[in-house]
Formats: structure tokens, C-alpha cells, sequence
């Protein structure tokens, strides 16, 4: 079994993580390259919050871990993961990976009027100001925390495909 890989693609809340996984889901299944797609921010959410209610319980790297076992044993190799500080936490998500995985990271990122249309559309036309004030505070952090090697990739004027094939221009997935 080929060892695995792992692009991690994080951004700030709007920027098109998930519409971007999804655009390069659909070029990998158009070019047949064998792959998984997890939206890393279902494996911990609940309520209370995992990291407060049980400190150091790490959910969302013990459920990565058992989903991507599942996928390794399906002869997986090559996995998009997304969440919003998945770059800033690319170590123990590789881990939790349980393989050593060749890890490529990247930043999403947007102005504030293209991530604000993008809320809208999520929320039915609906501007919703705390959802967008906390984007904006987190764009921040992520610009000022993500260290060397983690690729930033501005979409305010790129299409989904467009991003899409710059994600699979970063990884190889396509050359091979």
C-alpha cells in the first residue's frame, strides 16, 4: 500500500473549504484517482464542546484516526480533509493519520465582501454579522499563525473549479 497523503485545507468560515473539496472531488472522480474527502469539522462537534467539557480528549484526531483506518483498509491513500484550523493543526492530525502521511497545506483566504456574499448564500440571503464579525476575527489569527510550507490561496476571484485545480496542481494527484 502506497503511503498515504493528506491535503489539509484550512480557512477562515465562508471562504469555500468545503465547495472547494467538493470541486476537487469531482476533477479526481472525472481523472479516476482514488481518494476520500472528510469534512473534519463534523468530528467533534457536539455539545458541550468536547475540548471543554473533557480536556485533552481530542475527538476529532481519535475520529480521523478510525475513519481513516476504515478508508486504509479500502486501499485509500490520498485524503482531502477541511476545517477551519486544520493547517494550524496539520502535526496531530497527521498522526491521528497513524501512517506518516505526506502532508500539503493550504489556506483559503478571502476579503471580507467576497466571505460576506458567501454567508449570505449559505444562510438563504440572510447576512448573518456574528457569524461574519467571528470569520473575520479568525482570518486573522489563521494569517498570523500558519508557519512557513502552508500555501495561501486567495479565491476572491477564482471559481470553485479554479481552486480546485490549483489544490490538485499542489498535490500531484493528477500527474500520476
Amino acid at each position: 500500500m502506497p503511503r498515504s497523503e493528506v491535503l489539509f485545507i484550512g480557512g477562515r468560515s465562508g471562504v469555500g473549504k468545503s465547495t472547494a473539496a467538493e470541486a476537487l472531488h469531482d476533477l479526481l472522480v472525472a481523472a479516476d484517482v482514488r481518494h476520500a474527502v472528510i469534512e473534519g469539522d463534523f468530528l467533534d462537534l457536539a455539545h458541550p464542546a468536547p475540548h471543554v467539557a473533557f480536556p485533552g480528549a481530542l475527538l476529532a484526531e481519535r475520529n480521523l484516526a478510525a475513519m481513516w483506518a476504515a478508508y486504509r483498509e479500502l486501499g485509500y491513500h490520498r485524503l482531502i480533509y477541511t476545517n477551519t484550523v486544520s493547517v494550524l493543526e496539520q502535526d496531530a492530525l497527521a498522526r491521528a493519520m497513524g501512517d506518516d502521511p505526506t502532508v500539503t497545506a493550504v489556506l483559503l483566504r478571502a476579503g471580507d465582501g467576497t466571505t460576506a456574499d458567501r454567508l449570505r448564500r449559505r444562510s438563504g440571503g440572510h447576512l448573518p454579522e456574528a457569524q461574519l464579525a467571528h470569520s473575520t476575527r479568525t482570518a486573522g489569527r489563521l494569517d498570523a499563525a500558519v508557519r512557513a510550507g502552508v500555501t495561501r490561496v486567495d479565491t476572491d476571484s477564482l471559481t470553485p473549479p479554479e481552486v480546485a485545480v490549483r489544490l490538485a496542481s499542489l498535490t500531484g494527484w493528477l500527474e500520476t
